[in-house]
């Protein structure tokens, strides 16, 4: 499948999903096809989604709560790839305040129309939704402080330049802090797409050491790979055994070899305005 297709696809299901989202008396977003209510459960406390409009909680479609994770400050300009409905936007304004700033990028029409929506109806005056594609970023050099994203950049065919395009937006010492979909260890390749189908709905997530490479190549350092959520044959049964496997039998080759993760780097340099040995990233500045 080609990149262009590969877009295709991705706008389609997810244009659908936020349409269904937006549809009175709809109750789920979900096609049945990957299982994605599974994957993208109770990855937010109550305190978080309590004040948020129900569209953006039942538009959530990630794999973690990079929010959370990120250790986001008040006064910092926030850069969400794939934004979707919204929630990791409006989540990341309400941890920056009002001196900060939070803009999601997306690329589907209705994701965005709906994102705009669930701004509106949060109050949320620190917010900007962007349309654009992850592999382009609309924004200038060293414009952001962080980087986030939600089991999105597994999706793109081009991750190479979507790490190019976090490194070149985010500001010196800017932290780049995603959950996503990886992989570990050697896998057969027919299970490695029925379980990422299963899982993120395009077979495209990366081996989490491919992953820390591609972060080198693009330039970032203090790369981690945290795992979050480590699947078991038990999470895909019903899916593997409707696609034809013995899942007792392939079980070895799918326990803990997929896994949603935090993935940490940072880009070298220090922060506008720090002094020399001041903290600029959760790991802080050499």
């Amino acid at each position: 499948m080609s990149d262009v297709d590969i877009k295709e696809v991705v706008r389609d299901r997810y244009g659908a999903i936020a349409r269904n989202v937006r549809t009175p008396g709809s109750s789920c977003c979900y096609d049945g096809e990957c299982g994605s209510e599974g994957i993208s459960a109770n990855l937010y406390a109550a305190d978080e989604t309590g004040s948020l409009p129900e569209e953006a909680v039942l538009a959530s479609l990630g794999c973690g709560n990079p929010t959370a994770l990120a250790e986001l400050v008040e006064g910092e300009t926030v850069l969400d790839l794939g934004s979707g409905g919204g929630i990791d936007v409006l989540l990341s304004a309400r941890r920056v305040g009002p001196s900060g700033k939070a803009y999601g990028l997306d690329m589907t029409d209705d994701m965005l129309a709906l994102a705009r929506e669930n701004q509106r109806k949060a109050g949320a005056a620190n917010v900007e939704f962007l349309k654009g594609e992850i592999e382009r970023i609309p924004l200038p050099d060293d414009s952001v402080d962080v980087v986030i994203s939600n089991c999105v950049i597994n999706l793109s065919a081009d991750k190479d330049r979507v790490l190019r395009e976090a490194f070149r937006v985010l500001k010196p010492g800017g932290r780049f802090a995603v959950s996503d979909v990886v992989t570990r260890g050697t896998i057969h390749e027919r299970i490695r797409k029925d379980v990422l189908l299963w899982a993120g709905c395009i077979a495209g997530a990366l081996d989490e050491n491919d992953y820390r490479m591609k972060l080198a190549a693009a330039g970032f350092e203090a790369i981690g790979v945290e795992p979050t959520r480590i699947y078991d044959v038990e999470d895909a049964r019903a899916h593997l055994a409707g696609r034809g496997f013995d899942v007792d039998a392939i079980a070895s080759q799918v326990e803990g070899k997929f896994m949603s993760a935090f993935v940490r780097a940072t880009k070298p340099g220090r922060l506008a305005g720090k002094q020399p040995g001041a903290c600029c990233a959760p790991t802080c500045c050499n």
